[in-house]
């Protein structure tokens, strides 16, 4: 099983190393340094040999139909159809298998430390083996489908930048206008929300913390200048007063929400923030404190529940909620 597995994961490396568009016509070492990376940690060949790579290339295009072709002119390797990938591929019973071997292996270490934050992705992925090898069980299970997550490619990368304390630099496409901007920062901690990884960094020209997403960043690399990592980022207590990805190192404010009853039951059931608390319960209404950052996270939230809920306090989060209804009357 191990062979098998450790074959299907090559696979998938050397597709995903042929679509990097940032990286175009990979080399052979190129694609033998990466799945072994992957696997092993380590690029020196002690692992994985061309040989291999060059059986796995032969049969992703005898198994998978891979239209593989090596460029002379660029001494690379590319798709010759450039929509091709591994992903849309059908999983076989050895995938199936590899799969399900893996997941059993992440069972048993749900509980510890480490991975205990990750207790309900491991379960997601679990149950979604046991249903697919059950063909009739299909029929009747729907799980939520997850959005494609760009950026992913960088996140390596971007590791690697926030252990040796370099610095990154990429371009930026504004959400406004798309215009690709260059950022040159020095990366503090990689954070997942809504099924989406965004980078925190520091930039010492804005003499602030930014938060970028990771599927607006293009050609990233990390620097081989080292930074100053500022003393006062506390990545434990950075996101402490969040709802969402927005955060700071500013002091929280105290929330007081009036809710009715029938909204109550959704907030007590899936809290808006740790820190939730019911503070009065009346029979037609609950009113709910929270100590948040205000954050246009917290205050789509609140937009969502539409009028059954009212912001008591503070005045300025009752003034913005305003103007964003009497925008919504319009």
């Amino acid at each position: 099983m191990p062979h098998i597995k450790n074959a299907l994961i090559r696979y998938r490396i050397i597709d995903k190393c042929i679509r990097n568009k940032y990286n175009t016509f990979p080399t052979k070492r190129d694609l033998r340094e990466a799945c072994e990376e992957s696997l092993f940690g380590s690029i020196y060949g002690n692992h994985i040999c061309d040989s291999t790579i060059e059986k796995d290339m032969y049969a992703m295009k005898m198994e998978h139909d891979a239209p593989i072709k090596y460029s002379k002119l660029k001494k690379g390797y590319f798709y010759e159809d450039p929509n091709f990938t591994i992903n849309d591929i059908p999983l076989t019973d050895n995938d199936m298998e590899a799969i399900s071997f893996a997941a059993k292996t992440l069972m048993q270490f749900k509980d510890v430390e480490l991975f205990r934050q990750f207790g309900s992705a491991i379960d997601k992925i679990v149950d979604h083996v046991a249903v697919s090898q059950d063909g009739d069980a299909q029929q009747f299970v729907q799980f939520e489908a997850g959005i494609a997550d760009g950026g992913n490619e960088y996140l390596t990368s971007i590791l690697e930048g926030v252990k040796l304390k370099r610095y990154l630099t990429f371009d930026y496409a504004s959400f406004v206008t798309g215009e690709l901007k260059p950022r040159k920062v020095i990366p503090l901690l990689l954070k997942q929300y809504r099924n989406r990884w965004y980078l925190i960094s520091y930039d010492e020209s804005k003499n602030d913390y930014i938060t970028y997403a990771l599927d607006r960043i293009e050609g990233l690399d990390v620097s081989k200048e080292v930074a100053n990592r500022p003393t006062d980022f506390d990545p434990d207590n950075y996101f402490k007063h969040a709802v969402g990805i927005t955060s700071g190192n500013t002091a929280p404010s105290k929330i007081l929400l009036k809710v009715s009853k029938v909204a109550s039951k959704y907030i007590d059931s899936l809290p808006i923030h740790s820190s939730q608390k019911i503070v009065e319960m009346n029979d037609d209404h609950f009113v709910f404190s929270l100590r948040v950052n205000v954050s246009e996270e917290l205050i789509r939230e609140i937009l969502s529940y539409g009028g059954d809920i009212e912001v008591l306090r503070p005045k300025e989060l009752i003034n913005t909620v305003h103007k964003r209804a009497r925008r919504l009357l319009k």
